[in-house]
């Protein structure tokens, strides 16, 4: 009887917490919906009584554009999953190479000393300038795109995986090898937990630098992808299907960054 007794408080608390978690989270998704629907009604009524429709569309006619110009013309709709394919193609390819080289140069201390500078150094040269050489040596392609989005995405993610192994507790590294494990039992069990924070934070951020980068490329060298036709709206002063193309660029980056969160969480259950 007292054990049941003790029990019933017990999952009241827990269900009062638990409705109270609910109430926080709801106020905080609603509140962040309020927000963006609140620069919405400001930026219609600035655009339309203030604001000069040749340089800014409102919020209408940008949706009105999306169906009517975008989505309508195949052109586009091919455009838009050409760039898709090309940032996926080099979001993989920098995941890929990033975490090798991160874990190559980040296992000893010797390789940290004589390789991290050098890859910091290239991490902070900008990139554009480098437009050119991909141009010549991968043509006006997709290839040109894809390598110009890989060397966008790869520094975060090696400098992010080479940070989080430095992170490693010494002792649990010793203690793995005294006890006999491998180099990858090493990496799987004891490294690669320790250092998932920051490796999803390389993640993170190489996804909108990737995107960045293929954008680049295509609205200085490219006769197709979104960046092609953002840049013919812009010379042509079209600014509602400009706007438009843009939100599908945001819309496309949310939907990759949403996909790279779930994978974080699954990976970060264990911390709970």
């Amino acid at each position: 009887m007292s054990l049941i007794q003790t029990e019933i408080p017990q999952t009241r608390a827990m269900a009062r917490q638990s409705r109270r978690q609910f109430s926080h989270a709801a106020q905080t998704v609603w509140t962040r919906r309020l927000l963006v629907f609140g620069a919405l009604v400001i930026w219609e009524f600035w655009a339309r009584l203030a604001g000069n429709s040749e340089l800014i569309a409102p919020p209408t006619s940008i949706a009105r554009a999306l169906f009517s110009d975008i989505l309508s013309d195949a052109a586009i709709r091919s455009a838009i999953m050409l760039t898709l394919f090309e940032v996926v193609s080099a979001y993989a390819l920098a995941v890929v190479v990033g975490l090798a080289l991160g874990l190559a140069i980040g296992s000893t201390s010797l390789s940290r000393r004589s390789l991290f500078p050098i890859i910091l150094l290239l991490y902070a040269i900008p990139q554009v300038i480098l437009l050119p050489l991909f141009t010549l040596g991968f043509g006006i392609g997709p290839a040109a795109k894809i390598a110009f989005g890989f060397s966008h995405g790869v520094f975060p993610i090696l400098v992010n995986v080479v940070a989080g192994m430095r992170n490693v507790n010494p002792l649990l590294l010793r203690a793995a090898r005294s006890m006999g494990a491998r180099p990858s039992d090493i990496i799987r069990n004891v490294t690669f937990p320790h250092m998932v924070a920051s490796f999803f934070t390389g993640l993170r951020l190489a996804m909108t630098m990737t995107l960045l980068g293929v954008i680049l490329a295509e609205l200085y060298v490219s006769t197709a992808g979104v960046g092609y036709f953002t840049r013919l709206f812009a010379e042509t002063f079209d600014p509602a299907p400009l706007f438009a193309l843009i939100g599908t660029l945001a819309i496309m980056a949310i939907g990759l960054n949403e996909i790279v969160r779930k994978i974080e969480r699954r990976f970060t259950r264990w911390k709970d």
